[in-house]
This record gives C-alpha cells, structure tokens and sequence, in this order.
C-alpha cells in the first residue's frame, strides 16, 4: 500500500496531479477540495490510497487525513466505488458531507450528480453512526451533534421525527449552549 507520495509536483489539474518522487512520476486523482488544498510552488506531499482492480492500478490522494478516512468510509458503502467517491468530495467538502450524513439530509447528497436517493439513504444508514469522528477530527460542528443526541433521544421516546426535529431547533434557537439533557426537556416542553 502506498499511503503517501512526498515529492515534486509537476503538473497540476483540477481531477489529478503528478508527482514525481526519486525520478518516477505518479499520476494521483483528486478531488477538487484537494486541489484547492495543494500547496503553491513545487514541493508536495499528498496522503494516498491504492485502489487495485482487475483492470487497473489507481492512486487517489487527498491533502488531509480526515478527507481520507472520509473517502475510505464512502467507498466501503454497497454502490458507491471511487470515483463517485472522489465526485461527492469534490462536490462538499469534507465537513458538509459528515454534516449531512449526521443530520440524515438525503436532499443535500441526491443533488451530487450520479448519486440517485437510494444511494443516498444507504450511506445515511451505513455512516451515520460512523461519520462523528473523522481522522481524529471532529467535522461535525459541536451544536449540530448536541442536537442529534437530543433528537435521537425524543425519536427513541416514541415522538414524530419531524415534530422532535422543529421542537428541537427551538429549543436549541433559545439556548444554544444548553447540554443533552436539557434541549431534550426543553423539546419535550413543547412538544405536550
């Protein structure tokens, strides 16, 4: 497994770069969050990961760790391969992604090209209890994932999904630092 290229960058596109490390040049796809990300000048390092297929050896890169991890985890979902992989990347960011994953917005992910709502439901429910922690990282903001606890608690005490959803927003718009426990008795307040 290649899991990094640290060299000279000699070309530069928006779907992929080359490489050269020790007089060999390695073609390696990315996405466009990663070009926006390549450092200026010719100096590179860019972390990797090696598909191999029957017919092909590929290297897709990515310039932070957490765009990695993320990809790895696209990809081990049923229906989505790399590129639709590296297409999702270039479409969010890593961030929106885990965001929209965590707060089960399958309108937000049906609108990247090639992914249909079938696919999107499916990541929802492969990843969303795996997209809190990201290499290492945290990309789903602090408030958004207070608010999925609580939602998770109204949904498990038997409330409508979109009821708890609108009682939580609330609750959350009048005191956004409250904990848990308190969004989830504000909500419930509302709700009766």
């Amino acid at each position: 497994m290649i899991t990094h290229l640290n060299g000279r960058l000699v070309e530069k596109y928006p779907t992929h770069v080359v490489i050269e490390c020790g007089g060999i040049g390695y073609l390696v796809h990315i996405s466009l969050h990663s070009y926006e990300h390549l450092p200026q000048g010719e100096a590179c390092k860019i972390l990797t990961y090696l598909s191999i297929k029957e017919d092909s050896h590929s290297l897709y890169g990515f310039m932070t760790e957490s765009e990695r991890t993320l990809f790895l985890l696209l990809i081990s979902v049923s229906g989505v391969g790399t590129n639709t992989a590296r297409l999702i990347l270039s479409s969010l960011t890593p961030g929106d992604v885990v965001q929209a994953i965590a707060a089960e917005d399958d309108r937000l992910l049906t609108k990247i090209k090639g992914l249909g709502p079938k696919t999107a439901k499916r990541l929802i429910l492969e990843l969303k209890d795996k997209v809190d922690k990201v290499g290492g990282e945290n990309l789903l903001p602090q408030g958004n994932k207070v608010k999925q606890e609580a939602l998770s608690g109204l949904l498990v005490l038997g409330f409508d999904k979109r009821k708890a959803e609108l009682a939580v927003d609330s609750a959350w718009s009048a005191n956004p630092s409250c904990t848990v426990e308190e969004l989830i008795k504000t909500a419930i307040k509302t709700l009766y």
